[in-house]
């Protein structure tokens, strides 16, 4: 158009510049506009009637303002591939056309991994013994996406990259992309979530994911600054003018306009991405299954005081959390405020876009339990804490088995929780503890199994609990010789990573073969003093646990009926696998993972669950 328009001017006897050219051709095109009608919503109005020709002449008549919208056509080119919404491209096209796109001018984002075989090559961190995870080691930190979260989620998966990732390299069907990048610390976000864009903290060390992609910036010290851009209101309406709700594509997020700052912004942006990242972070110690884990909340003395009693540490920790959730939104709603000034938009426009997203997520310090009742979180931090020390004891345990009976000459599961409990509260009565703990599990709350104390808890409730806390992916079994309510004959945790061929052996030829011979031990003793209803009782506890050596068996041996995979194939399952590498009986490798080791043991119906996680 320019040398079009010097040409014109030419055959006019006028000498033009470029510069002026430029200048006639940019007020042309500006001036070229678009309306746009919203006609739809008075297509049926209550009295039945259609009335949008009688709006379409008041709309050209008096340039209704929630009727007609004018918008420049360069606007449209401005956003490359956007949809056509009109709205949201009057609102915003001068940010695309002033601010530079996040990739190139401040970093890259990335696609990475996809294995294609996740059941092979990803597991969950704890599947693992800490010593197989991390740099020079078998298995390294995988960013795969995950769950909503903005500023902060941990990185919970691990993804099989022994000798340079060789199997999975050999895997025809996986994809490795931007390996260069691998583990350098960035920004990281789930590739598909309904409930918005969340971007957070990569932590340097770790893999990407296809679902997971990353943003690696190219400046130190812009993370922070990104991080609380990309999570902002602002980022969001814009990125969603680019997308498909619900999808967030490495092609997308690579076009987010961001604004250069001032030194004030960048540090102010970055100072309050910061604090979210942080607080959510910090909270995360208290969780269990995070890779983050300290302690239990119940027992972090920078959180409640250590000499209250286990009632008023409950009423401690809910003021705290309600008191770091306000915090966390209030410095979200700062970000926000921070982040709509960054981009220049009027209170008008950022009314606009307020209404136009609807209400959004908040800011939460305790994913997990979002939506929850007070009563819900109260209980959960009680299960939180019995879980704790369950593992405390099988984690102490030389064997990592404890039987629930006095048997084989060790003290029960119960006693050790009790000793475990009075080192947790070194300052209070561990009899008055345990009566606290008892009150709390006896309440009714919803989602929680009502029992009378700390023995039924461990007996009915913990292996459904654990199952369902490690995301169906347990670490402590509950061998049991029966399933559903009720005391069972024997029981006894099992640590997965030391349940080896010799601790199967040990568990049936010490532990259940002692407990047996007390059964029938006491069965002939009942009998000698003629008391027949307690023999039979013993003869009854004998013959469950005699059964449930013969299912243990199984396991141990391998047995194999009917088709590959049938409910009486007992094997340890890797089709993956040559032959001459599978299990042969119970001799699992960790590597396979506890989905796959502990089928057998499910089949077998030697595991204790009450419900169907």
């Amino acid at each position: 158009m320019v040398p079009t328009v010097q040409a014109t001017q030419a055959r006019e006897g006028i000498e033009t510049t470029t510069e002026q050219a430029e200048r006639a051709y940019y007020v042309v095109t500006e001036g070229e506009r678009t309306a746009f009608f919203d006609l739809a919503r008075f297509a049926r109005t209550s009295s039945g009637d259609d009335d949008r020709a009688a709006m379409f002449e008041q709309a050209l008549a008096e340039a209704s303002k929630d009727i007609r919208f004018d918008v420049a056509r360069r606007d449209f080119a401005a956003i490359e591939s956007s949809p056509l919404a009109y709205r949201r491209v009057g609102l915003v096209a001068h940010v695309f056309r002033d601010a530079p796109a996040l990739d190139p001018a401040w970093g890259t984002a990335a696609q990475g991994l996809a294995t294609a075989a996740d059941e092979r090559f990803v597991r969950h961190w704890w599947e693992l013994p800490g010593d197989r995870i991390g740099e020079g080691r078998d298995w390294m930190p995988f960013a795969k996406g995950g769950e909503f979260s903005r500023f902060y989620a941990d990185v919970y998966l691990v993804v099989l990259w022994r000798d340079d990732g060789e199997a999975i390299r050999s895997f025809s069907k996986s994809y490795i992309r931007n390996e260069q990048k691998y583990f350098l610390p960035g920004l990281t976000w789930p590739l598909r979530t309904q409930r918005g864009f969340s971007v957070r903290v990569m932590p340097p060390g770790c893999i990407f994911g296809h679902k997971g992609p990353a943003v690696l910036p190219a400046r130190e010290g812009d993370s922070n600054f990104l991080l609380g851009v990309a999570s902002s209101m602002a980022a969001e309406y814009l990125l969603r003018g680019l997308t498909s709700f619900g999808s967030w594509q490495v092609g997308v997020v690579k076009r987010l306009p961001v604004p250069q700052p001032t030194a004030r912004q960048h540090k102010s942006v970055s100072d309050l991405a910061d604090a979210l990242n942080r607080a959510k972070a910090v909270w995360d110690e208290g969780n269990e299954v995070s890779t983050r884990f300290k302690r239990p909340w119940l027992l972090r003395d920078e959180l409640v005081d250590p000499a209250l009693p286990l009632a008023v540490r409950l009423d401690r920790l809910a003021e705290h959390e309600a008191e770091e959730q306000a915090r966390i939104q209030a410095l979200y709603a700062d970000l926000d405020d921070e982040v709509f000034r960054l981009y220049g938009f009027s209170p008008e426009t950022r009314a606009t876009i307020e209404e136009t997203l609807g209400a959004r997520p908040p800011e939460v310090l305790w994913p997990q339990m979002e939506g929850k009742t007070a009563e819900q979180k109260r209980m959960e931090h009680v299960y939180r804490l019995l879980s704790y020390l369950v593992r405390a004891v099988v984690n102490a345990d030389q064997d990592g088995i404890v039987p629930f009976l006095a048997t084989a000459g060790e003290a029960s599961v119960v006693e050790r929780v009790h000793d475990e409990l009075a080192r947790a509260f070194p300052r209070l009565n561990v009899g008055q503890v345990e009566v606290d703990i008892a009150n709390e599990l006896k309440k009714a709350v919803a989602g929680y199994r009502r029992v009378s104390g700390i023995a039924e808890w461990l007996e009915n409730v913990f292996f459904d609990y654990h199952c369902s806390l490690y995301k169906n992916r347990p670490i402590l079994w509950h061998v049991a010789s029966t399933q559903g309510l009720g005391a069972s004959a024997f029981g006894a945790f099992v640590h997965y990573h030391r349940f080896d061929a010799d601790r199967m052996a040990k568990l049936r030829a010490r532990y259940v073969r002692d407990a047996l011979d007390t059964f029938r031990r006491e069965a002939a003793l009942a009998e000698q003093a003629g008391r027949p209803d307690e023999r039979r009782d013993w003869q009854a506890k004998a013959e469950e646990l005699a059964d449930l050596d013969q299912h243990l068996q199984w396991v141990q041996e391998g047995r194999h009926e009917g088709p590959e995979g049938g409910e009486r194939d007992f094997r340890i399952l890797t089709p993956w696998k040559p032959e001459p590498a599978r299990p042969s009986g119970w001799n699992p490798d960790i590597d396979d993972g506890v989905k796959v080791d502990i089928a057998p043991l499910q089949k077998a119906a030697v595991l204790r669950r009450v419900k169907v996680v």
